[in-house]
This record gives structure tokens, sequence and C-alpha cells, in this order.
């Protein structure tokens, strides 16, 4: 497996890590964050414009035919700087559902203007008692007049407040289905929440909202293995976020520990914090690894390997990336759990990514129930 980046990937990861910390400092993620949206329709557009939006799909649907590393990359170098505008609920969660389960016609109606940064999309898949078993849905997509008459709830639905489209996952009579649906139709009502890092959510409730035939991805009851690839991705792209933060946090610590005084000198000069200052570079730099291993087995086909990988890398995440926002909140003393400090959004973020597309305990089970791993008696 090469980990090395090519010149195009190095020059992309450059580019955003430029974008983040000229035109979208942390100060920016602070007075956005009180804002209705949350973020700026304008720079979303200019993401667009860019292609970071499309990097990950093919050309056909308007993207610049890269693989989910380039996808990866905006998303560890968008999280140096707490970018707010939804990259991970549109492109990823929104835009890979689509690209698998859509038509052409589709893919031209809501995938393409998503790339050119005119839209943005949510996957609407959550359901209060389903954790990460995107199968346990009680939302019912009922057959009528040739279309579906969709019912139910779905909870946190990330950037599902101001999304153009909501793909709304139900159960039709051949099983779990997905469908696009505009969020200002009929019977379509969405209530904010504020998530614990800043951002925002909804709480989207479907009460008899007619839908058209058309508007269904894919087949009846193709759902929940789309759905299912679609976390692969996710989780995929949380670790990556993931390396992005662990990667600031230590930089703003080591800064701090050389800055920060006591008893008249440098507490960085402590060879006891020098030591935990060593710790936490190891583990970014394990996560890292592991998250270069899990980008590279997101587009995998073969789905053994693939949720290997990635569950090893949300596990780390989980561990690892958890540990240094630790130290770093704890290195940082007493300003550090302040809300005048910036310390404070990256750990709450990190405890956010820990959250989202499986914990470590649903991880570790994943990988251990993996048939290939049964069979070695591992």
């Amino acid at each position: 497996m090469d980990f090395e980046l090519n010149e195009d990937q190095r020059m992309l990861a450059q580019t955003v890590a430029n974008f983040a910390k000229n035109e979208s400092p942390v100060e920016r993620f602070r007075k956005l964050r009180d804002d209705d949206i949350g973020y700026d329709p304008g720079t979303w557009a200019k993401m667009g414009e860019l292609g970071w939006l499309g990097v990950a799909f093919p050309e056909e649907v308007g993207g610049f035919g890269g693989s989910f590393v380039d996808c990866a990359l905006v998303l560890e170098n968008l999280a140096a700087t707490l970018v707010p505008e939804p990259y991970l609920a549109s492109v990823v969660l929104g835009g890979m559902t689509l690209l698998q389960a859509g038509s052409p016609e589709q893919h031209a109606a809501y995938l393409t203007p998503m790339i050119e940064g005119e839209t943005t999309l949510a996957l609407a898949h959550s359901e209060a008692q389903s954790r990460y078993d995107v199968s346990s849905i009680e939302s019912v997509a009922a057959p009528k007049d040739g279309g579906y008459e969709l019912s139910g709830t779905k909870v946190w639905v990330l950037n599902g407040h101001n999304a153009d489209h909501l793909i709304v996952s139900a159960k039709a009579p051949g099983g779990v289905s997905l469908f696009v649906v505009p969020r200002d139709a009929d019977g379509v009502s969405v209530k904010v929440a504020k998530t614990i890092d800043g951002q925002k959510a909804a709480l989207v409730e479907l009460d008899s909202v007619a839908v058209p035939g058309e508007a269904r991805l894919g087949e009846e009851g193709s759902g929940a293995a789309v759905l299912e690839r679609t976390m692969d991705y996710a989780a995929a792209a949380a670790v990556a976020e993931g390396v992005g933060l662990a990667s600031t946090m230590l930089h703003m610590t080591v800064e701090y520990l050389g800055t920060r005084e006591q008893f008249g000198v440098k507490i960085g000069s402590f060879q006891a914090l020098q030591h935990r200052a060593v710790d936490m570079y190891a583990e970014s730099e394990l996560l890292r690894s592991i998250s270069m291993a899990s980008m590279l087995r997101a587009d995998e086909e073969d789905a053994s390997a693939r949720r290997a990988d990635i569950s090893a890398a949300k596990h780390q995440l989980a561990t690892g990336g958890i540990w240094v926002a630790q130290q770093a909140l704890q290195l940082h003393g007493g300003i550090g759990v302040t809300d005048e400090h910036d310390i404070g959004l990256y750990f709450k973020r990190m405890y956010a990514l820990n959250a989202l597309f499986g914990d470590a305990a649903h991880h570790v089970a994943r990988y251990a129930s993996d048939p290939a791993f049964l069979e070695t008696g591992a």
C-alpha cells in the first residue's frame, strides 16, 4: 500500500491549508456558530469554484475524477481552523450516497449542483432507536398514486437545517429504500439543534410527505447496502478530519508550553511535560498513518478489507485521537476549559467525531465479527 501523495495531492493539501489559514481562521468559526445557518453560502460556492467539492467524484457527474484520498485531504486541512462549511455532511454523506444509488438523471439534478457549490445536501438516516444500525428504521414509505408517502422522524441530521435536498431512508414494501426530498416540501418540518462542537444539526419530521416515484434512489430494498458503504466513507472522513485536529492541537500545545511561565521558567522546560508532548506526537502520527490506510481502503470493493482498516482507524480516533485532545486540554491548564481559548473548540470537535459513525465499542465489535477475522482464530 503506497502512502506517498502524488504532486497533485500535495498541491491540493497545501492550497486548502492556505485557504483555511488566510480566509477562514478560527475567529470566523466563532462568529458563524451563532449564525442561523452556521456557515457562509458564499464560501461554499467558492469551494465549488475551486473544485474541492468534486475531487472524489467522476468527471461524468461534474467531478474531477480523483479518489477518496483527495476528499480526505481536504477534510484534514479544513479541520486545522475548524472551517464550518458542511463538507462532511454534504460531500461525503449526501454526495457519496447519491453517487452510489442515483441514476444519471438524478446525478444531474442533485449531485452536480452540489459539486458546483450551488446547493447542499443532507443525509437523513438516523433515528432515535437506530444508534449505528442503518437498517433500524421505523420511517415508512407507503406507495401512493405512482409515488410514495413518507412518514417518520429523523434525528441529528447534519446540515439538515439548511440543505436544499434531504436524502431520506424509509421502509418501502421492498425493504429499506432511499428518497430525495426537498427540505421545503409540504409535510417536512425541521427543528434546529446545536451540537456539542458548536455546529448545527436538525430534527426532521416527515408527515405524509408525497414524493414521485422518480425521487427513489435505486431499487426498493437497496438502501441499507448503500448506507453501509456511505458510513464507511463517513468514518474514514471523520478520521481524516481528526488527524487535522490532532496535529493542530499538538502544535498549539507545544507553542503554549514554550510561552507559559511558572516558577519563573517556561513550563516547556519541565521534562515531564516534554515527555507528554512527545507522546502526543507519537499518537498523532499513529493516527495519521492508520488514517492513510483507511482513506486508501475507502474506495475498495472488497468489503472485508475495507471495513477492517476503517474500523481500526475509527477505533484509533476514539482512543489515540481523544487522548491527544485530553492531553492538550490538560497541558493548557485552566484556560483550556474556557471558551476564551481555542483549544476547547478542537477538543469538542474531536469528541463529536468520536461519536459519529460508530464509537470505539461499535468498531471493535464490527472488526471482531468479520468472517476473515473469525476464520483465523485470532
